[in-house]
């Protein structure tokens, strides 16, 4: 079957193959793969910057925001032939940590988990797979090829029980919320800000394309420029960017009481002026709250799709703006000015 793998650590290895068909080791549940998106962590492992093979192979199957249709499962596995199913990407350690224990696996404290299509297990992005029935996700056939949307979706719905549950440490009655960037991931954001009737703004650098009126056709409104213009404190602000001056301008000026989300990752390797105490001072007189979030255990992914199937198909599809067939992948890869979430398709 085809798949697309790569040597991680070495850039320019990235190829479509011809693979095994899935060994029965991998899970009970065949399914056969319809879509897979594409993020910045595929490029990263791509461009040769990350990613780890499975032990005693040089090559890894790429892919971790996947949808699929189950073909087979047996009984009790809880999905059915036929049923559109996303697999979740990280496994919890062997040991396991007291959180892995539990299924809390997104805040594994000995870093020994393991991921598919990034860290020591094949990823989605191949004919077929294999998978333990507990770690896949049905969601509403309604949504079609937009269930591929549902790994970023849970990463935000996390983010979003994170916020709730910091906030909920005092009377909480958020009403405006920022979102910073207005990529697949901070668009995500400020639909389930907006489902949960917020007054939802996303700030971002891009004045044209789809953005606006993506984060427009929501009921939220869009901005371009800093934070400091605009004209109240956000109670809540999701940081997507990953961009490190916009995380110390979103703590600096979210409201009193206010919780800071950080969703994005940073590159590093540059040095910004910060006056730390005035800061440090404002959010501990503010009793305001900063808090990192990456990953979803399964409770996140079933709150993706919820929130997924709830969302209106026709925006959903503009997120999903280009699709690019398996035998043509590396298209995938390049930035169109006018993309917000590629896919590679797979099956049909």
């Amino acid at each position: 079957m085809k798949a697309v793998t790569v040597e991680p650590l070495k850039a320019g290895t990235a190829r479509l193959d011809d693979v095994e068909e899935p060994p029965e080791s991998d899970g009970s549940v065949l399914v056969e793969t319809l879509a897979v998106g594409v993020c910045g962590t595929d490029i990263e492992i791509v461009s040769g910057n990350y990613g780890w093979a499975p032990p005693g192979r040089d090559r890894l199957v790429l892919g971790h925001e996947s949808l699929g249709r189950v073909v087979e499962a047996p009984a009790g596995a809880g999905v059915s032939a036929g049923d559109l199913v996303v697999g979740i990407v990280r496994r919890p350690d062997p040991v396991p940590c007291s959180n892995c224990a539990v299924g809390e696996w997104d805040f594994c404290r000995n870093g020994e988990y393991t991921e598919r299509g990034i860290k020591q297990r094949d990823g989605y992005c191949s004919e077929r797979y294999r998978i333990e029935p507990e770690f896949l996700v049905k969601v509403d056939p309604s949504l079609g090829i937009h269930g591929v949307l549902l790994e970023p979706a849970s990463v935000l719905a996390k983010a979003w029980e994170q916020v709730e549950r910091i906030g909920n440490r005092a009377h909480w009655q958020p009403a405006r919320v920022l979102v910073t960037g207005a990529g697949p991931i901070g668009l995500l954001a400020a639909l389930m800000g907006v489902q949960r009737g917020l007054d939802v703004h996303v700030l971002d650098q891009v004045a044209k394309g789809p953005k606006p009126q993506l984060v427009a056709a929501l009921g939220a409104t869009y901005h371009v420029g800093a934070i400091k213009d605009l004209s109240d404190a956000p109670d809540v602000v999701i940081e997507c960017t990953g961009v490190g001056s916009l995380v110390f301008d979103a703590m600096e000026h979210v409201g009193a009481g206010g919780v800071v989300c950080l969703t994005g990752v940073s590159s590093g390797g540059r040095a910004i002026d910060v006056d730390a105490g005035m800061l440090n001072k404002s959010m501990v007189l503010e009793n305001e709250a900063v808090v990192g979030s990456v990953n979803a255990n399964r409770r996140h992914y079933e709150a993706g799709a919820t929130a997924l199937a709830a969302a209106d198909n026709n925006w959903l599809d503009k997120i999903v703006s280009r699709r690019v067939p398996i035998d043509r992948w590396s298209d995938a890869l390049d930035r169109h000015a006018d993309d917000v979430k590629v896919v590679i398709e797979i099956g049909q």
